[in-house]
């Protein structure tokens, strides 16, 4: 049948040979049975009979309603069996349907039919497909991960003087051949194109920068052609698309690794007067080029003559860049090398720790899992009697710190404290921050005394991580012997709340005696106690079984209020309660009604029945009369208290 021809003919002119395995893979099984045509002569053309007319607008009818009603086989049954017919279906059918079988998400049986169809309208008849049918394939293509199909189709576009602008396909095959490691077929298309947009003047076709530097890259890279690069750049010259540091970053690779010294030169000339203000990237791509020659003279000259071109002010190469050099002067041997850069890059170089040469070397070490080869790097530079950079240590710490190796970590940081170099706020915010997450203890407070004799002014963020780590960990015996080394650091902001909570940890531990002498400390260094500070002293009191204890806190109490009318010191409905609860339970009834009075002056509710309830459970046989025998205050008290509490009634 004519589809059928037209469908096999397109597929043998992608190739001298039959269709590349990947592509057969894509069209196999068959949605056709492609049969041989019985005779080369073509068929004589005969008038459409009004039977037939009728039949294709019945099928073309049965088509749209298909694809209204998202019948998707059925829509396939008819439109292959119009096409068999000399006739295509309308040109609105046709690309609906294409887009229709392409949005049906990663179903390659019907990619397989889109492919199909598209081939064979582009044999038959090519101006009735709309360019956005082309760009949905071949997006569908890209999500696939499919490269074959792709590339087919646009070489069967340029065969049939089908041309969608550039900017509708171009980009999509960048990445398809990207992703597939198609190169090869995208420089054949990506020439095939350019010579169509030169020889006819089509400047719809005409490449765009990133289709450009993708065919250089691949020329460099994987070809490591010269005479393909040039061809490219000759192409991008005809055609008036200027190249960006990209391309020459491509051109500077391969010409390192082809030893082309001279025309190296030339490039860094055309850098020069092309007004590149950045040069990283050319730099980078220069010394990727030089480390896979093995040429690692040049690579320890480019970067230090860079380095003085920028009067020492860092370069900003990427992650990867440092991980090709050290994997090169590495597999060379050459720690000397190595550390021999380091140290006259530091010469060179005034620039923070973390653009230095030799923190992206230590960490592309690090980062390789090769900490013993970056300690190799820093014993040699000692060995050649040079000093140790504050970038070569910021990027051990950080490794220290990754691995959780806090107590490495304090020391290295007391010997670069020793050694006058200054740390950044940050690496000891992050050590003190690590060592508390492992339970270090120790090793955090060694950082922090550190940090407070380096004089660093913002201390606070690596205090409150240090108060906030012990006290998840219920360590409040650490949190007093912390506070007192620090209390008189202007530049930590102790406040009453940090006296609170290791009052109120030591409460909760049990441990009265520690928790009263912190309250003692604090008065003594002018530290207010407030409302919560009474409030964990009562509840540790109670829990104890200490009530007289909590008769001595509410005398305290009394002092305060009357002191200072609670300009600092608020009575709240937590300490009334906290105070009746266990005084009552204290059968201390005087005092207990000294609070009620203060709560009914502040117009703090109380709940009568919670109280009375606690006197049953405890005090239910205690008599009037045998308190009279002992003290009459004391029998008014515990009147009062059953008056109020309405227990006489």
């Amino acid at each position: 049948m004519m589809w059928r021809r037209c469908v096999c003919s397109s597929l043998r002119h992608f190739s001298s040979s039959p269709s590349p395995p990947s592509l057969y893979s894509f069209l196999q099984p068959s949605i056709f049975t492609i049969k041989k045509p019985q005779s080369k002569q073509p068929p004589i053309p005969q008038t459409p009979k009004p039977t037939f007319l009728n039949n294709t607008h019945n099928l073309e009818s049965t088509l749209q309603s298909s694809l209204q009603d998202n019948n998707t086989d059925e829509a396939w049954k008819s439109f292959k069996s119009i096409s068999s017919s000399s006739v295509l279906p309308s040109k609105h059918l046709i690309n609906s349907l294409i887009v229709h079988l392409c949005s049906l998400k990663n179903d390659t049986h019907n990619l397989k039919r889109a492919f199909a169809t598209l081939m064979f309208v582009l044999e038959r008849n090519p101006d009735v497909l709309d360019h956005n049918s082309i760009e949905v394939f071949l997006g569908s293509m890209k999500v696939v991960s499919n490269g074959a199909p792709a590339f087919a189709l646009v070489k069967c576009m340029f065969k049939n003087r089908f041309f969608v602008p550039f900017g509708m396909w171009g980009e999509t095959l960048v990445e398809i051949s990207r992703k597939t490691g198609m190169f090869r077929e995208f420089f054949e298309v990506f020439n095939e194109n350019c010579r169509i947009a030169k020889d006819e003047k089509m400047d719809s076709l005409r490449p765009d920068l990133v289709a450009c530097n993708a065919a250089l890259e691949g020329c460099c890279y994987e070809l490591e052609s010269v005479v393909d690069a040039h061809m490219v750049l000759d192409t991008m010259s005809v055609l008036g698309v200027r190249p960006d540091e990209t391309s020459f970053g491509w051109l500077a690779y391969l010409y390192a690794i082809k030893g082309l010294d001279k025309k190296i030169t030339e490039l860094e000339d055309l850098v020069v007067r092309f007004g590149f203000s950045d040069k990283n990237l050319f730099v980078s791509k220069l010394i990727s080029g030089y480390v896979k020659s093995g040429n690692l003279e040049s690579v320890s000259s480019t970067i230090l003559n860079n380095l003085k071109a920028l009067e020492g002010k860092g370069l900003n190469f990427n992650e990867e860049t440092y991980v090709e050099l050290v994997k090169g002067y590495l597999e060379h041997g050459s720690i000397k090398g190595l550390s021999s850069l380091i140290l006259e890059a530091q010469k060179l170089e005034s620039t923070a720790a973390e653009k230095t040469v030799g923190y992206g070397i230590i960490s592309a070490c690090v980062n390789l899992g090769l900490l013993e080869k970056a300690h190799s790097v820093l014993d040699e530079m000692s060995a050649q009697g040079g000093s140790i950079g504050i970038g070569v240590y910021v990027s051990i710490l950080k490794a220290y710190g990754k691995e959780q190796r806090t107590a490495e970590a304090a020391q290295l940081v007391s010997e670069i404290c020793s050694l006058g170099l200054d740390l950044d706020v940050s690496i000891f915010d992050s050590l003190i921050d690590v060592s508390m997450s492992s339970q270090d203890f120790q090793s955090a407070f060694s950082l922090f005394r550190d940090m407070r004799e380096a004089r660093i002014p913002e201390l606070m963020g690596s205090y409150l991580t240090i108060m906030t780590g012990l006290t998840e960990n219920h360590r409040p015996e650490l949190m007093a012997a912390f506070l007192d080394e620090v209390v008189e650091d202007p530049r930590v902001k102790i406040g009453t709340h940090d006296w609170n909570s290791i009052i109120h940890a030591f409460c909760k531990a049990g441990r009265i005696e520690d928790a009263r002498r912190t309250l003692r400390r604090m008065v003594f260094l002018q530290f207010e106690p407030t409302e919560q500070t009474y409030l964990s002293l009562v509840n540790g009191y109670m829990n104890a079984g200490n009530y007289f204890s909590v008769l001595m806190m509410w005398n305290d109490v009394k002092k305060r209020l009357s002191f200072n009318s609670e300009r600092c010191f608020k009575l709240d409905h937590g300490l009334v309660d906290a105070f009746l609860y266990a005084l009552v339970k204290g059968g201390f009834f005087d005092a207990v009604m000294q609070v009620v009075e203060k709560s009914q002056e502040r117009k703090i509710f109380v709940d009568k029945w919670r109280y009375k309830q606690v006197f049953m459970e405890n005090h239910k046989k205690l008599k009037v009369a045998k308190l009279r025998k002992r003290s009459i205050k004391k029998m008014e008290a515990l009147i009062a208290f059953k008056n109020w509490a309405g227990l006489n009634t």
